[in-house]
Order: C-alpha cells, then sequence, then structure tokens
C-alpha cells in the first residue's frame, strides 16, 4: 500500500506553534518512510498551500497531498502554485480534489450547487488545470469555466505532474475518480461487511486511524484513555450527521449505529461518534493490525491514509504493525 499521513487541523494550535507541529510530524513520518501528509481544506483552517511548503523546506522526499477546492481559486492559481513548488523546490505535491465541504462553508461563499454537479465542476476544473500543467495552451469552455489561449508560466517538469486523488463514496464521485483516473478515498466499513468484488473498480484508497500496542488488551486501554466518551461531542456528530449532503459521512455513521464497543473486533467508530475523528480505527495487538490492514489490501485498496500519530512514540508502534503486515519496508528510510 502507499501510506501517508495527516496534517493536524490548525484550529487546534496557537501561531507559530503549528510550524512546529508540522515540521514534527513531517520528519517523524519521512524517517518512517510514509510517502507524505494529506492536508485538508475548509473555510477555518489556514491555508493547505502554505502548509506544503512548510512541509517541502524542512523534508527531503515527503509529498504533501493537498486538499483542492475549485471555490477557493482559479484553475491557473492552483497551476501555478504547483509549477512555483517545482520551480523553488524541484518536488512534486499530491492533490485531493475536493468536490464539496461543510454545507455551511459553502454557504458562506455563495455556492449553493447541487451534490452531483459539483463533481461536473471539479472536472472541468481539473481538466484545465492538467492542461496547463501538462503545458498547453488551453482554450475551454464549459459550464463552470471558460478559458481561451491560457498557458502556465513557469512550467513543470513531466516527472512533477502531480498524482491525483478524489474523496467521496457517491456515484458521481467513482465516476468523476474514473475520468480523471484518480485514486478514490473513503472511509470503508468494517472487513465483516464487505463482500469479495464489492470495492468499486480503478484505484481505491481508505482513511483509518490505528492505535497498536504489543498486546491488545493495552492498545484498547490507550484506545479509550485517548478517546473517552464526551456527550457534547456526541450532539456534535448528530448535529454534522443531519447537516451535510455527504454520502461518506451518512454511510459511516449508519455503520457506526450497528456497532458495539466491546473490544473484540479491530475495527472501531466510538471517535468518530464522539466528534474526535472523521474516520474509522483499527485498534488491537500488532498482529491485529497487521492482519486487518491486509484484508482491506487483499480486497483491492492501494493507498492508505493514516490519520494523525498523536507522537512520535505513537507513530513507532503504528509503524512496527505496519511492517509486520509488509506494507512497509523493513527498515526506515535514511
Amino acid at each position: 500500500m502507499e501510506l501517508y499521513t495527516t496534517a493536524s487541523p490548525s484550529v487546534r494550535f496557537h501561531p507559530r506553534a503549528y510550524l512546529d507541529r508540522i515540521t514534527e510530524i513531517a520528519r517523524w513520518h519521512e524517517q518512517a518512510g510514509i510517502a507524505g501528509m494529506l492536508i485538508y481544506t475548509d473555510n477555518s483552517l489556514i491555508d493547505p498551500w502554505t502548509v506544503a511548503q512548510a512541509a517541502l523546506e524542512r523534508t527531503d522526499r515527503f509529498v504533501p497531498l493537498i486538499a483542492t477546492q475549485p471555490l477557493y481559486m482559479h484553475p491557473l492559481t492552483a497551476a501555478r502554485k504547483i509549477s512555483s513548488l517545482a520551480f523553488l523546490y524541484g518536488r512534486r505535491v499530491a492533490l485531493n480534489l475536493v468536490a464539496g465541504g461543510f454545507v455551511r462553508d459553502l454557504a458562506q461563499l455563495g455556492d449553493h450547487t447541487e451534490h452531483d454537479l459539483r463533481y461536473d465542476r471539479l472536472l472541468e476544473y481539473t481538466s484545465i488545470m492538467l492542461a496547463l500543467l501538462r503545458g498547453e495552451t488551453t482554450t475551454f469552455s464549459g459550464t463552470y469555466y471558460q478559458v481561451e489561449g491560457l498557458a502556465l508560466s513557469p512550467g513543470l517538469p513531466a516527472d512533477l505532474i502531480p498524482e491525483l486523488y478524489l474523496s467521496g463514496a457517491s456515484d458521481a464521485c467513482m465516476a468523476a475518480a474514473a475520468t480523471l483516473g484518480a485514486t478514490r478515498l473513503s472511509y470503508s466499513k468494517p472487513l465483516s461487511q464487505i463482500a469479495p468484488g464489492q470495492i468499486a473498480a480503478g484505484r481505491v484508497g481508505l482513511r483509518l486511524g490505528i492505535i497498536a500496542r504489543p498486546d491488545r488488551a493495552t492498545a484498547w486501554e490507550v484506545a479509550r484513555a485517548r478517546f473517552p466518551a464526551d456527550r457534547r461531542g456526541q450532539l456534535a456528530h448528530r448535529m454534522a450527521r443531519g447537516a451535510t449532503d455527504s454520502i461518506w459521512h451518512r454511510d459511516i455513521s449508519a455503520v457506526a449505529d450497528t456497532l458495539d464497543e466491546d473490544g473484540r473486533d479491530p475495527y472501531w467508530l466510538f471517535p468518530l461518534k464522539n466528534y474526535k475523528t472523521f474516520c474509522p480505527y483499527l485498534v488491537g495487538s500488532y498482529e491485529d493490525v497487521a492482519q486487518y490492514v491486509q484484508g482491506y489490501a487483499d480486497l483491492g485498496y492501494r493507498t492508505l491514509i493514516l490519520d494523525e500519530a498523536e507522537s512520535e512514540a505513537d507513530l513507532t508502534h503504528i509503524v512496527h504493525a505496519l511492517r509486520l503486515g509488509t506494507m512497509l519496508e523493513q527498515e526506515p528510510q535514511q
């Protein structure tokens, strides 16, 4: 599997302290052999391109996976940011293409486009951006974007064209990912609820948090201490669930309603139900976690976006489990 981590959200940090955190995360994970880091975007977070530049400046091979929302910038602006980072650092970035977002964020931006039509807009946006990155003088007339004789400067070396990822679980998302040749990221159900052959065709990936320790009991002790019950968080989750048109959020919340929390299965949605994170967790011994992740690989998942590790020591446990499942090289990159 291709492995990424996730950047901490800036809203949890004081100014200046966030730069130290991003630097820590990038260095820990690069040394451990993780390919890069997903950087989110919404109306409450600092600019993901600025975070990406900070990560590039402080690493050697780490790949920022930058959330790219058409409402925030013109496709020429996105292409220029990619080519400018390549010009300055000789490095590649990857893009997580975002069609929508929080309903409140979209309303604040004056966008009331229907769910499926947002993917049509994303396709137009990405088509223009990719044409520019390939060095083409671009003319395009669509429903959402029109450009005439547009070109990119500075140009982008062909080997630095970004890999594309697209988050979502709807039919519109699957169709857009297939058209773009993008890896579709989603939030998977427990293995017991996925039948062989049920995963959609194409390149697919998933997001998971991992809490692994040498033995199962210790892992669950750590997990429950890190994510205790939170009444306010549960209410926030219910409000968010009722206010979103996100297919993945609806589906994963429905799965959470059916699961108990007895610790017999590594798959755990309690943090999501308490609004502490937005992805499932795997909890257990190194062997438990390794076998579970391998189960997803056997189903056809090829990319894993890890939730943020709590500390470097926590990452060491995660890496041990992933190496046990041969998801990582046996020795860290130096």
